[in-house]
């Protein structure tokens, strides 16, 4: 991966803090892949995007992560603290070429892998989990047939649960990282806490930590030196930092 420049990711930090969400993983995830376009970044899977933006991450700030969450056991809560080896997280979707086969009953349906913008659209949408599983697996569907011949509209619009579930189960196995899962035993009580890990979210509070010092070090070169935002950025972060303990020094 070509990492992004120190100018360009700041550009990012900044267009970013007016947005949340879903609008801040996709200025992440441009700046992974700055040649792609917004069409194509929201058509990926979310499995390809987390890959991308563990790429990004790893590229940026190493292999190893800083996890924080407490017990989920109540009567616990202890908080707790460890590192994760993140070197094998961000695993790439593998869909066959005809996309994905559900037979279920009397149906027959190939569906596509879901992309960022169906995951988007359907939740703005979508009233409760069994309607945006509705939802999610109409836009999807490619092909249905029932009973051997094709499913009319009004079909496709209501779908079995079991052949919704179906699909559910085989974009899971297509796409495991479009949602990353730790489950941790508490050290204090030994209960299991599952927690989802959104690499977008971890992401940019990184980025947003180095930002701010990445900021603090141009304004104290710049009011030693006079230099530009655009020279301090050109310099390495090794000749950065020794620069500014030549300014402590002084």
């Amino acid at each position: 991966m070509t990492v992004t420049g120190p100018a360009e990711l700041l550009a990012t930090w900044e267009a970013g803090l007016a947005r949340q969400g879903g609008d801040r993983a996709l200025l992440l995830h441009r700046a992974a892949r700055p040649g792609a376009g917004a069409d194509a970044l929201l058509s990926a899977p979310p499995g390809e995007r987390a890959a991308d933006l563990f790429a990004l991450r790893r590229a940026l700030f190493g292999e190893r992560m800083q996890i924080t969450l407490d017990c989920a056991d109540p009567d616990c809560a202890a908080a707790m603290e460890f590192e994760l080896d993140a070197a094998g997280l961000g695993a790439r979707p593998q869909v066959p070429e005809d996309g994905l086969r559900v037979a279920e009953g009397d149906w027959t349906v190939m569906f596509r892998l879901p992309s960022v913008a169906d995951l988007t659209a359907v939740a703005s949408l979508a009233a409760g989990a069994e309607e945006a599983r509705r939802l999610l697996g109409a836009r999807c569907a490619r092909t249905a047939r029932r009973d051997g011949r094709p499913a009319t509209d009004e079909e496709l619009a209501a779908l079995p649960e079991a052949v919704l579930k179906r699909f559910a189960e085989a974009a899971e196995r297509a796409d495991p990282a479009a949602e990353v899962v730790l489950n941790i035993a508490c050290p204090e009580c030994g209960a299991a806490t599952p927690a989802e890990l959104d690499i977008a979210a971890y992401l940019w509070t990184e980025l947003d930590v180095w930002a701010r010092d990445v900021l603090l070090d141009v304004h104290l070169l710049a009011s030693a030196y006079g230099w530009s935002e655009p020279q301090i950025l050109a310099l390495s972060p090794l000749r950065r930092r020794y620069y500014l303990e030549l300014c402590a020094d002084a």
